[in-house]
């Protein structure tokens, strides 16, 4: 860990830093559980540049444990809500040598089973004495990569937050881009940050009312399921003053419903990546999804309809895969469409991967999405290409409906209201009533279609 950070950290010290399980915990307190766990790391067989995986999820200790190993200078692959199998993988793709668990309040420290051969990328960081942070993709579209990034590099780009009494509630999860962003951010700034008992809508619901939380990042998906839960109406939401959302587009349509549920909270839409980290914007208006990208770290073109970036907190590159998405001169596709308005504010349309090649014209999900989310007696959606032998490709769409609704009838009634709002290739040749979610464990969707009930 930077000197600086350390030094922030022992300068809040009376502050409080985490809540979590009903406890407050200090920056004092924080300080204190680095310099324990560093002491144990000590008498570990665990060496500078060593590769390590550590499996925990947000808390005093957890957090403690990772600034700790920064300190070692050792390279640290954070691994959260992960099954057995995934662990395995991802120690095996990127040679990680130990595994740390947290068991309580305890460290567990075991050896695995690696040949441990050295990648440049991870001399690189040896030689410098810099320790190191791994990041995985979801595997959505493939196998994880497994991304590098200088842990020193990353976390100097939050030396020049200014400090603030703010109210955090953290969210993305520990092994996320957007979960580090917004600890780094809450430990640089002096926040209090709110560790919820769950991911539970009611769960973090209920913590944003007992803490006053003031700023809650989150994915669309969750906000969606906030509303749908009911969680906005069983609790006091009103302390929200900010809404961060990103990871995937945002309909119109939820956006308008979110502003009138919470019709005091500022919506800012953000965007960032694994590869080059998250880069500051503003948004048009707390009801529009345009944004500018306007980061002093981070250059941005638009290449083919196509995002590309480049940022001084890009990583060193991947440990199991090629570096095609990047350009000689440090460009990275991200491969995200956008449209850009005569003023420079961008619309994030959605992957270029996902886009629905229908005898060739092209549909994008989101916009289809946006439209069926207008309907009331629709909860939620998700749009993706099937396979068809004669146009290529046709739209299926899996609808989660409101409780207590006619299927037959609903389905009659998105093909009406797709064919008044939509082209007709657009509208959805299938209409499926699934019984699993429509996302995952980072409460995100994929294009992956899910097996499924027709009605």
């Amino acid at each position: 860990m930077t000197q600086w950070l350390s030094d922030r950290i022992e300068s809040f010290a009376d502050r409080p830093c985490f809540i979590h399980q009903e406890q407050t915990h200090s920056y004092g307190d924080l300080a204190s559980e680095i310099r324990k766990i560093e002491q144990t790391l000590e008498k570990s067989d665990i060496r500078e540049g060593d590769l390590v995986l550590l499996k925990a999820d947000y808390s005093l200790q957890s957090v403690a444990t990772l600034l700790a190993l920064f300190n070692l200078r050792v390279i640290v692959a954070p691994a959260t809500a992960l099954s057995s199998s995934e662990i395995a993988s991802r120690i095996s793709a990127a040679n990680l040598k130990w595994q740390v668990s947290l068991r309580g309040k305890n460290l567990e420290i075991l050896a695995t089973t690696n040949a441990d051969p050295t990648h440049s990328l991870v001399a690189s960081l040896q030689e410098q004495k810099h320790p190191g942070l791994i990041l995985f993709s979801s595997g959505s579209t493939g196998k994880p990569k497994a991304m590098v990034h200088d842990a020193n590099h990353l976390l100097k780009s939050f030396e020049k937050k200014r400090t603030r009494r703010l109210s955090i509630l953290i969210f993305l999860l520990f092994d996320h881009i957007g979960g580090l962003n917004t600890l780094f951010n809450g430990l640089a700034s002096g926040a209090k940050i709110i560790i919820p008992e769950s991911r539970n809508p009611h769960k973090v619901a209920r913590a944003i009312q007992a803490h006053a939380v003031k700023l809650l990042p989150a994915s669309p998906t969750f906000l969606n399921l906030l509303i749908l839960s009911g969680a906005c109406e069983a609790h006091d939401l009103s302390s929200l003053r900010f809404v961060t959302y990103g990871t995937e587009p945002m309909p119109e349509s939820l956006l308008k419903r979110l502003k009138h549920t919470l019709p005091h909270t500022k919506f800012i839409q953000t965007f960032g990546t694994s590869e080059t980290g998250i880069s500051q914007t503003i948004s048009r208006a707390s009801d529009s999804t345009q944004i500018k990208i306007e980061d002093p770290n981070t250059e941005y073109k638009i290449v083919d309809g196509e995002l590309w970036l480049r940022s001084d907190n890009q990583i060193l590159g991947y440990l199991n895969h090629e570096m095609s998405q990047f350009t000689e001169d440090g460009w990275f596709k991200t491969g995200d469409s956008v449209l850009e308005s005569n003023d420079g504010y961008l619309t994030i349309v959605g992957r270029r991967e996902d886009i629905i090649n229908v005898g060739g014209e092209k549909v994008t999900p989101s916009e289809v999405e946006n439209i069926l989310l207008e309907i009331p007696e629709v909860a939620d959606c998700l749009v993706y290409g099937e396979d068809n032998a004669i146009t290529g490709q046709n739209v299926a769409a899996q609808i989660v409906p409101h409780e207590r609704t006619d299927l037959n009838a609903l389905k009659r009634k998105i093909k009406n209201h797709c064919r008044k709002s939509l082209n007709h290739f657009k509208v959805p040749a299938r209409i499926l009533f699934p019984e699993a979610e429509l996302f995952g464990k980072r409460f995100k969707k994929t294009r992956k279609p899910i097996k499924e009930n027709d009605d």
